[in-house]
């Protein structure tokens, strides 16, 4: 592979190793492989090296509203920013398989998944050291990582600004977070300096695909544009009133890095949704554990007698507001589960009438 491709996140330095990606490739063997780098309502921006993006045809199956219904293509199932493609001129012919996915639950009733970014090695959550500072939306964010075989690092901005107004303040996020981020990298820095984005260069390397995540205002375009040493995002003002910006990132894009890496900066995320294929237990299990030891099994730690978990609450050993944030994120996931079930029980029952369908077809006028 050329280095333009190592440049925007090809994977491998030199052989592919991966047995489905050497499937796929071999299947096309006329075809060349290229990065979606942007992704819009009318199609696909794609680039085989830095600065080389051009429109791609998809394939007509992605071109037709997304379904879940028989025939139909799931929105997951069709290209997204970071996905690797195919292309036999300027027409994608094969998605290769996805070594990680960020997803989310699409907003709205109905039980929908939204890709943020596919091929993925490092996820910065973006978060304020102002009013935008939020463990809660922190934790948040971290259990739809979980799960996804993506390295999520915290990145605290605005430490300038924070530490001018008190000196423990990067010490005291850190303190508020070390239940929410266990095992995860803490990064704080003023996100206009070079020298202090340099903090997250061990997560930069070649071939690495960064994304970033977090409220509008946090930051996160303002990061991508010191790593870059050019004023390519759109910047905007943050109210003083909540320290929350407008929405300045309107697409998500791909963007090449001078250290050899590329992230994709994303609009922010207004409503965070599960899709019911978190692990609850990755990012809580100091509860599960203190659950285990309740006296009852079925304890859904209200009022029974012997709830290790309210005891540790009452001796200031866990946060009550860590543990309702546990609840409703249990309760949403659990929710987002049954959807998901039902979808892919519905999905197993169209096969099963199809197949017995075609059956009484092929026996009343014999094969179709």
């Amino acid at each position: 592979m050329t280095p333009s491709l190592r440049a925007i996140g090809w994977p491998y330095a030199a052989q592919v190793e991966d047995a489905a990606w050497q499937e796929t490739l071999s299947a096309h063997p006329q075809a060349r492989p290229a990065r979606v780098t942007e992704q819009h309502r009318t199609g696909y921006v794609v680039a085989e090296g830095p600065d080389a993006g051009f429109k791609a045809e998809s394939p007509p199956e992605w071109q037709r509203a997304s379904s879940y219904r028989k025939g139909g293509i799931a929105p997951e199932d069709r290209a997204a920013v970071g996905d690797w493609v195919l292309l036999e001129g300027k027409k994608i012919v094969a998605l290769l398989p996805r070594h990680t996915a960020i997803k989310r639950g699409a907003a709205g009733e109905h039980y929908k998944q939204q890709l943020i970014a596919a091929n993925i090695d490092t996820v910065f959550v973006v978060c304020g050291l102002d009013a935008d500072f939020n463990p809660r939306r922190i934790e948040r964010y971290l259990v739809l990582i979980g799960g996804s075989g993506v390295t999520p690092v915290v990145v605290l901005t605005k430490a300038d600004k924070a530490l001018a107004e008190n000196a423990n303040a990067i010490d005291d996020a850190r303190a508020a977070l070390e239940g929410v981020a266990q095992g995860v990298q803490v990064v704080a820095v003023n996100a206009k300096d070079p020298d202090s984005v340099a903090a997250l260069a061990p997560w930069l390397g070649a071939g690495q695909s960064i994304v970033l995540v977090g409220s509008s205002g946090a930051g996160k375009s303002t990061v991508t544009n010191t790593l870059l040493g050019v004023e390519k995002m759109k910047t905007g003002e943050v109210r003083e009133s909540d320290s929350r910006g407008r929405h300045t990132t309107t697409h998500r894009a791909l963007i090449p890095l001078p250290s050899g890496a590329c992230m994709i900066d994303t609009p922010g995320m207004r409503e965070l949704k599960p899709t019911g294929e978190e692990d609850i237990a990755e990012n809580f299990g100091d509860i599960e554990a203190l659950a285990e030891q309740c006296r009852f099994r079925d304890c859904k730690h209200a009022k029974e007698p012997g709830c290790a978990v309210r005891a540790a609450i009452d001796a200031g050993k866990l946060d009550a507001a860590r543990f309702a944030n546990f609840l409703k994120l249990r309760d949403e996931v659990a929710g987002a589960a049954n959807q998901l079930a039902t979808r892919l029980n519905q999905k197993a029952n169209d096969k099963v009438q199809n197949k017995a369908l075609y059956k009484r077809i092929d026996d009343k006028y014999g094969r179709h």
